[in-house]
């Protein structure tokens, strides 16, 4: 099933949309073509096998769409292609095709994400080794989608019963595995795949499996005494806006605004025994935000983590994502302790590879973002800078973002200077090498804001360290930082900032340290590790600003001292190191 061949399946979907007299709901569309796919996997299939069995049957309250003759023989090829390959390729490959097809809005309202196979499988084994027992274990999957782990499940629950009769083998994993989706498509579909994955055992037992798969919406059950040893998934991601039933219930774990993921894991922890486990995809955000820390806290609580495991690229893991992700295992009722940190990168064959970075130990402060080393060479350095208890207030400092968001105030930009008018400062004044340039080159950037009256509020009449709030993990630094000269407040009389810069201020008065020196620092080599080892997302945020760890604000005096002499760069990086505990070079 190539990209190609998928390309032209939404070509004709698209042409069908187009030629159609009467309106056709593009998800009716999607799921007719799936399922004629899913039709001709399964006769496929079963013919290999030599059984009989039917089909399973698709729930009556989902609607069809009629298809042209041409979509439904591509639909049929790509079946009969797809039955070529391992079930759990066919599967995920199927639930691609089905989430790609589907309603942009659809799709983001449910987060609906498949997961390819060897992150299952990861996750899996980062499972077992939390302590799960495939032969015993009572599995859920609150979110299960096309079943991209209750197939994998489903065959180590078999593997670990391989000496046992089929009616055993079938009755036991019958009892003990469970999936809930919200999408009946999708749940049907779990249930196909589960169907193919223990298609042998069935023929041998002479029955059917039995569904094990509810139609529901996770969030609404109650685990009552049904406790799991393991729950495990890939939970949808995205905001939402709870019911107030739902937002009482989750309070616990909320800070703010929900995200699907994060309620996700709250439900993980109501349905896992005293000692089970969670294992999770999820992205890394939760790790930062400031809106998980009640997660964060909860999590440190209830269920600390046992091992993380940081994807290393963003792009081409999961179909249109580009978040940071993580695996992640947690143990109900475990006691903190240290938690084993691993890289994984995919080759172009599907396949990982897993590096070691160390481990770390959560503080005693839990809803801080929690230091976790990105890199083998960030172990170390997170074991010494988990010590450091100062932060930016302690300097006299405060964080904030740049008060206008321009395109809310297009009616102010301005081209040239004027009365009334001040320096409009974007992201693009902080120069990677650390240094302030007033410019606006940029599309749609303007050099100058004339505020009205009331909007006197996004001026900005003193000196400050500004930083750049977004940028991503694969630049050189994170950390991009230019102190704002008082001379150039003093020639224009004040200036306006740009939402897409952060506003580093003093509390009162003047603080302890410079606003050179906190930029000097901001910009060090070490810094930007410190700061990769704290931040989860593209964003950087005033809270996770606030609680960088720095060093002693009296132990900076000897890099104010650097940078009135004019000392090389060189020199300043090698004192800033020194500060945090590493050897001068």
């Amino acid at each position: 099933m190539s990209q190609r061949e998928i390309t032209a399946i939404e070509a004709s979907v698209a042409r069908t949309l187009r030629s159609s007299v009467a309106p056709l709901d593009p998800l009716d569309i999607a799921r007719s073509l799936v399922r004629q796919v899913i039709s001709a996997y399964w006769k496929e299939t079963e013919a290999r096998l030599g059984g009989q069995a039917e089909l399973r049957e698709m729930p009556s309250e989902i609607s069809l769409a009629p298809l042209e003759p041409e979509v439904c023989e591509l639909a049929q090829k790509m079946g009969t292609k797809a039955a070529e390959l391992d079930v759990l390729d066919a599967s995920y490959r199927i639930g691609v095709l089905y989430t790609g097809l589907m309603p942009d809005e659809r799709q983001a309202r449910l987060g609906a994400h498949y997961t390819p196979r060897a992150l299952c499988q990861r996750l899996l084994d980062m499972a077992e080794d939390a302590g799960t027992e495939w032969d015993t274990a009572r599995v859920l999957d609150p979110a299960c989608g096309g079943g991209a782990f209750l197939s994998p499940l489903a065959l180590r629950m078999a593997a670990s019963l391989k000496d046992q009769p089929a009616e055993t083998v079938l009755t036991s994993i019958e009892q003990r595995l469970r999936g809930y989706e919200i999408d009946s498509f999708a749940a049907w579909m779990s249930e196909v795949f589960l169907d193919v994955i223990l298609a042998e055992l069935c023929l041998e037992a002479g029955r059917p499996l039995k569904s094990l798969v509810q139609v529901c919406d996770a969030l609404e059950q109650e685990p009552g005494s049904e406790k799991f040893d393991l729950v495990i998934g890939n939970p949808p991601y995205g905001r939402i806006t709870l019911s107030p039933n739902l937002r009482q219930r989750f309070q616990r774990s909320l800070f703010g605004h929900a995200n699907l993921y994060g309620v996700f894991a709250d439900l993980a922890l109501r349905f896992t025994s005293s000692s089970g486990v969670i294992a999770y995809v999820t992205p890394t955000s939760f790790l930062s935000g400031e809106y998980f820390k009640g997660l964060r806290v909860l999590l440190g609580w209830e269920a600390p983590p046992v091992s993380i495991d940081f994807i290393a690229e963003r792009k081409g893991v999961f179909a249109d994502v580009l978040q940071e992700t993580m695996l992640a295992t947690y143990q109900h009722g475990r006691e903190p302790g240290a938690v084993s940190v691993h890289f994984l990168t995919q080759d172009q064959q599907g396949s990982v590879k897993i590096t070691g970075a160390g481990s770390f130990n959560l503080s005693e402060e839990l809803d801080r973002p929690w230091l976790i080393p990105r890199s083998d060479r960030q172990s170390e350095l997170v074991g010494r800078v988990s010590r450091l208890p100062y932060r930016l207030a302690d300097y006299g400092y405060k964080v904030s973002t740049g008060p206008l968001v321009w395109n809310r105030h297009k009616s102010g930009l301005r081209d040239e200077p004027g009365e009334g008018r001040y320096p409009l400062l974007w992201a693009e004044s902080v120069r990677s090498n650390g240094v302030f340039e007033f410019r606006a080159q940029k599309r749609n950037h303007k050099p100058y804001f004339q505020p009205a009256k009331k909007e006197h509020w996004v001026v900005t009449d003193h000196p400050c360290v500004l930083l750049q709030r977004t940028t991503a993990k694969e630049q050189c630094r994170r950390l991009i930082a230019a102190e704002l000269p008082e001379q150039f407040i003093r020639k224009h009389g004040a200036v306006v900032v740009e939402n897409h810069l952060n506003m580093i201020k003093p509390l009162n008065g003047t603080p302890k340290v410079s606003a050179a020196a906190l930029a000097a620092l901001l910009n060090s080599d070490v810094v930007d590790q410190v700061f990769r080892c704290i931040n989860g997302s593209v964003a950087v945020s005033a809270y996770e600003l606030q609680a960088l760890p720095l060093p002693s604000p009296d132990d900076v005096k000897d890099i104010e001292e650097l940078i009135e002499t004019r000392a090389r760069r060189e020199a300043v990086e090698q004192a800033i190191e020194h500060l945090y505990g590493g050897e001068a070079k």
